[in-house]
């Protein structure tokens, strides 16, 4: 089984400030969190069934060390494609980037990441990603009930509860945090990622051209929840007031 994973860089959240732009602090980037999942996913799926499992990131120079994290905890190849013009919050180029890098590799039957990245928050590149290969896609999925040569059975998570899909191979994963915990890298692991060779690609490399159709106007926080409010009186006139608000606004 050969397993591609996605594994974006991204800030220490609470090191990003929001203002009306996005900049990212100077402290150290890191995997992103929900990748981590994704990574120790796909190396279960190669303890059982065998195959390697190869790390892809888009970005700039600087991800290489996203990828060696990758390659500490197992991973047998890491791909970096570089971008002069990478930018956080593009999910589409981001997206035909990867694409363009899996097609370049072949072979891949499986492709993981996390339901997110910490950064924009889009959970789209995944989806979009299987859009562009005309593979099917299963996001935030909580549970690999099987995995075999041609065919996936998983539990994707609902507001409600849980669907359980059937997909053949190859496709494309998203994965949520309750799927399994992270294993640590060992030392000597470290020590074998530093020296472990990454494939460095230019869009050109893997024949891709990454315009994209996104414009991002302005950044902001959300405002914030204003106050409660506190109903006082005895118990069933406090009753009687909150089923009167609810009514008023529409709830009941």
């Amino acid at each position: 089984m050969n397993i591609a994973v996605l594994v974006k860089q991204t800030p220490q959240v609470s090191e990003v400030k929001v203002t009306d732009e996005a900049r990212w602090p100077e402290s150290e980037m890191i995997v992103n969190p929900f990748d981590e999942y994704a990574i120790e996913e796909a190396l279960r799926i190669k303890e059982k069934l065998g195959g390697k499992v190869m790390a892809i990131s888009y970005g700039t120079e600087k991800s290489e060390s996203v990828l060696r994290d990758a390659l500490a905890l197992g991973v047998d190849e890491a791909y970096l494609i570089i971008d002069d013009d990478y930018n956080n919050l593009d999910p589409q180029r981001a997206a035909k980037a990867l694409t363009g890098a899996l097609n370049k590799i072949g072979g891949v039957q499986m492709v993981l990441a996390g339901k997110q990245a910490t950064d924009d928050d889009s959970s789209v590149t995944a989806p979009m990603i299987a859009a562009l290969l005309n593979w099917p896609q299963a996001g935030f999925v909580k549970k690999f009930e099987s995995v075999e040569e041609n065919k996936v059975i998983c539990l994707r998570t609902t507001d409600e509860g849980y669907d359980k899909i059937e997909t053949p191979l190859p496709a494309v994963f998203s994965v949520v945090k309750e799927i399994n915990e992270p294993r640590l890298p060992s030392l000597r692991g470290k020590m074998k990622a530093k020296k472990a060779p990454i494939t460095k690609w230019s869009p050109t490399d893997i024949g891709v051209e990454l315009e994209s159709s996104i414009k991002i106007k302005s950044i902001s926080s959300p405002p914030p929840r204003p106050s409660g409010e506190i109903l006082e009186g005895e118990k069933d006139e406090i009753i009687d007031k909150l089923i009167n608000k609810l009514k008023k606004n529409q709830v009941l």
